[in-house]
């Protein structure tokens, strides 16, 4: 079995693209981890938000299929009104269950599949938002030894859901967006 690439997830809802527009430029070509973005929006969306985070980045962008494999220094794209999970073999599923938290795809059922599946070599960053979606994911997360993150919620468009995992579970860290790009860049440098 191939050992999979180190992971970071982004999940946020309300006021989260604009904070995604700024921290993708920062990262570079050889930035190792594999990403999945998780963002709230209508199922009816039609414009391809990876189409749009792409013209950010210098990674390979793309929206997640059904069995993609996690590869490291891309970025997958949770598609509007599918989960996104991630398997042992690192392959991904859409699934269209019942929506979590009004949402699908829903922040929690990614950060806890993820969680499931890297453990300590899983990274999740809660952004902006307006409803408790991230909260138990991160709870998860944080049990099997991966690394929390969540937006100041000062710095929040929405702040509701960051302030509501801070006050539920336990966050190693509370960023503003300079502290968060920073975070995101110096993943690079974590040992293989």
């Amino acid at each position: 079995m191939r050992s999979l690439p180190t992971l970071l997830v982004i999940g946020g809802s309300a006021g989260s693209l604009d904070i995604l527009m700024q921290l993708l430029p920062e990262l570079q070509p050889d930035w190792p981890l594999a990403m999945i973005i998780v963002l709230h929006r209508k199922a009816d969306s039609e414009t391809l938000l990876s189409d749009l985070l792409a013209t950010k980045t210098c990674l390979f962008v793309k929206e997640a299929e059904d069995k993609d494999m996690l590869l490291p220094g891309r970025i997958y794209v949770a598609p509007a009104d599918y989960h996104l999970l991630i398997e042992p073999d690192g392959s991904l599923t859409l699934d269209a269950s019942e929506k979590v938290h009004y949402s699908r795809p829903s922040i929690d059922v990614t950060f806890m599949s993820a969680a499931e599946v890297c453990g300590s070599r899983l990274y999740c960053l809660l952004l902006s938002g307006a409803n408790m979606d991230g909260a138990e994911g991160l709870q998860m997360v944080h049990a099997l030894d991966g690394f929390t993150a969540v937006q100041d919620p000062e710095t929040a468009e929405a702040p509701f859901m960051p302030k509501y995992a801070i006050k539920t579970v336990t966050v190693n860290k509370v960023l503003n967006l300079r502290e968060m790009i920073d975070f995101v860049k110096d993943l690079k440098n974590l040992p293989a």
